[in-house]
């Protein structure tokens, strides 16, 4: 257990630029205790012990404000970071350095019995207030963007944004686990492919009309609410 807790403040002073101390990191972070506590909770379940298990997990949850089913198997080197509002279900299974960020659900899609929750492979990052739902895997150094929406399987090294969470591959690329704001919007690149699509075939239809060049950028391109839209998006 104590391996394990070394491992665990150890990755929290690698990737928080706000840890400034062990110490600080061992008293100020819930997401620690929520491990913690659930590590010791998962050992009695593993007993087989009734009612004691989930009711630590309940006290821990109180003074936290993180849900870990004391089912649920959680590796070395795992940080939750701010914690609050994050759930983990029974069978949900986190490997080896992964980061969860406040408001992360790893959750079932129905009542079914069995492996119900998701798998994170080896450093796996889940932003804020990502849902990871149903019995599927997730692989290793793969980023789930903040608000996703993941209900299939994901290959490793790949990055996941969007409702419902559509992958882009990285293979390859490393990219520090931290910068969300490097995550593309799908949405907006493929609201640019189709703005200018419709550009190209109105500028065609206009110069076989009147047998004239292109003149330009001839249909809503200009529209204010899908400028602003495709420039917040850095696209």
């Amino acid at each position: 257990m104590f391996k394990s807790l070394r491992a665990d403040i150890s990755i929290i002073r690698e990737r928080d630029p706000a840890a400034r101390s062990s110490l600080e990191i061992l008293f100020c972070y819930p997401g620690l205790h929520a491990i913690c506590m659930h590590r010791f909770s998962h050992r009695l379940w593993g007993l087989g012990l009734p009612l004691l298990p989930r009711f630590l997990s309940q006290v821990a949850r109180f003074f936290t404000g993180v849900e870990i089913h004391p089912g649920a198997r959680i590796g070395q080197g795992v940080f939750i970071d701010h914690g609050a509002g994050v759930v983990i279900g029974e069978t949900a299974v986190i490997g080896d350095r992964c980061l969860l960020f406040q408001g992360v659900t790893l959750g079932g899609t129905g009542k079914q019995s069995g492996k119900r929750h998701p798998t994170l492979e080896e450093n796996v990052v889940v932003g804020a207030g990502a849902k990871v739902l149903g019995g599927i895997t997730v692989g290793a150094n793969t980023r789930i963007g903040a608000g996703s929406v993941l209900l299939r399987d994901v290959e490793h090294d790949c990055t996941v944004v969007g409702v419902p969470g559509r992958v882009i591959h990285q293979s390859g690329v490393r990219i520090d686990p931290l910068a969300h704001s490097q995550l593309p919007d799908a949405e907006a690149q493929v609201i640019r492919n189709l703005m200018e699509r419709i550009d190209a075939l109105e500028n065609a239809l206009q110069q076989e009309k009147r047998g004239s060049e292109p003149g330009g950028t001839s249909q809503s391109l200009r529209d204010r609410e899908i400028i602003e839209f495709l420039e917040g998006s850095g696209i």
